[in-house]
């Protein structure tokens, strides 16, 4: 352990839209904040190509490129941008304490959690290899759908998320096919029944996908087999949707901040605020339902705001 204790005014953990916007709005404010990007700088938005529902970028922009240009517009309110990873906290007293690479360790008086959530995918090599690419394989229909207009697409997941992606994208594609692994659904009555009344949805049961098919760069079918009868065959698809669930990247904050059953950071309602005061939420790591870039910001301009009350509040108590 380092011998030496860093003291900072407001720690955001992790980047993104919701880190970035907090490190914008909290350098703005003179809280000269400290960001560590940690193990993905620049989140879920650096694994997709083709932005074009944020606000203000009237010909598209790629994730990476938008993370870029948010990491600058943080840096030119000064805010200190460092490459790094937290791997242990300790919020128990009145000191948030928080240990970076296993080494340093931090003191500071409010802190930001911006860590996100990570996509759960299949696994398979060939889907891996087409997710990287950016070349048909998505785990966010209403961030990709727009992209396979009047197009055959694939879904893989039977829960309420899996159902709500299936339906929207119905709306855009020609054909979805929805690939459920077991027998039933996990979804709720109402989503199962609106996916099996939707004339361009069809659902294969028991049916589990083996391999993503394509010409290197991008998706032209998918090969499944189904678990029973152990058939195999291919599936025309543009694209391969995944909705089998996301984890939040919240591990390291379990033993004291209040999470749902899912690993989700739960705030206050209508704030930012977790149980643990001067420790705030943004992004995806509280957020299971919307998940988009422009929730993230929002809610990432919010935890700095939080944070900077919070700070004014603790200051107007000591000079009482």
């Amino acid at each position: 352990m380092s011998d030496t204790i860093e003291k900072v005014k407001c720690l955001i953990i992790g980047s993104g839209p919701a880190g970035y916007t907090a490190a914008i709005y909290a350098a703005r404010a003179n809280m000269s904040p400290v960001m560590y990007r940690g193990m993905q700088p620049g989140g879920q938005l650096t694994t997709t190509n083709d932005v074009e529902n944020f606000p203000g970028y009237p010909e598209g922009i790629t994730g990476p490129e938008m993370m870029m240009q948010l990491e600058q517009q943080a840096k030119r309110f000064e805010a200190d941008v460092r490459d790094g990873w937290v791997t242990k906290v300790d919020f128990s007293g009145d000191i948030h304490k928080i240990w970076v690479n296993d080494e340093k360790e931090i003191h500071a008086q409010t802190v930001i959690i911006s860590t996100g959530a990570s996509a759960k995918y299949l696994g398979l090599p060939s889907e891996q290899h087409y997710l990287s690419l950016g070349g048909g394989v998505s785990a966010c229909a209403v961030c990709d759908g727009f992209f396979y207009r009047n197009k055959e697409v694939v879904i893989v997941g039977a829960g309420d998320s899996a159902c709500e992606e299936a339906h929207y994208l119905s709306k855009l594609c020609k054909k979805v096919t929805m690939l459920v692994r077991r027998d039933e659904f996990r979804a709720s009555r109402i989503m199962e029944e609106r996916v099996k009344k939707t004339e361009n949805i069809d659902i294969l049961f028991n049916t589990e996908t083996l391999e993503v098919i394509g010409d290197g760069q991008v998706v032209n079918a998918i090969k499944v087999e189904n678990n029973v009868t152990k058939e195999v065959k291919e599936i025309p698809a543009s694209g391969f949707f995944v909705a089998i669930g996301h984890q939040p990247n919240t591990e390291i904050f379990k033993d004291f901040l209040e999470l749902d059953d899912a690993g989700y950071i739960i705030n206050k309602p209508g704030t930012s605020k977790t149980n643990v005061a001067g420790v705030f939420v943004a992004g995806d790591a509280a957020d299971h339902v919307y998940r988009q870039a422009i929730t993230a910001a929002g809610t990432g301009c919010m935890s700095a705001l939080d944070a900077e009350r919070y700070l004014a509040e603790v200051e107007a108590h000591q000079e009482a």
